[in-house]
């Protein structure tokens, strides 16, 4: 069983920036972010391989978004540059429990948290 808790979600305005949190009770080896807004699916955002910190982004947030793991606390960190109206969401953070690497897709990953709300103004 794995707890995650995400923090750091707010209402900013375009081409600010927020960094999200993610505190997990452990690590396992596949971690990500992903997001879903209203009337849409959820996505995958930012995924971690926390072994070896090989990373993947979906292509909407290449260049703005950085993951990064902070393994000495078990926090997942999700850094959001240049945020524009489309980046508003529910963000959640995730991992999965096999030893595979998921990267972005949804359906690997198990253990999910409650979500934090990110609303970017234009």
């Amino acid at each position: 069983q794995v707890q995650l808790v995400e923090s750091g979600g707010s209402s900013v305005q375009a081409g600010g920036s927020l960094r999200l949190a993610c505190t997990a009770s452990k690590f396992t080896y596949s971690m990500g972010w992903f997001r879903q807004a209203p009337g849409k699916e959820r996505e995958g955002v930012a995924a971690i391989r926390t072994r070896d910190g090989n990373t993947d982004y979906a292509n909407a947030v290449k260049g703005r978004f950085t993951i990064s793991q902070d393994h000495d606390k078990n926090i997942m960190f999700l850094q959001m540059n240049n945020l524009k109206s489309e980046d508003t969401a529910n963000y959640f953070c995730a991992a999965a429990v096999a030893e595979v690497w998921f990267g972005l897709d949804t359906d690997g990953y198990v253990y999910w948290g409650q979500g934090t709300q990110v609303t970017v103004s234009s």
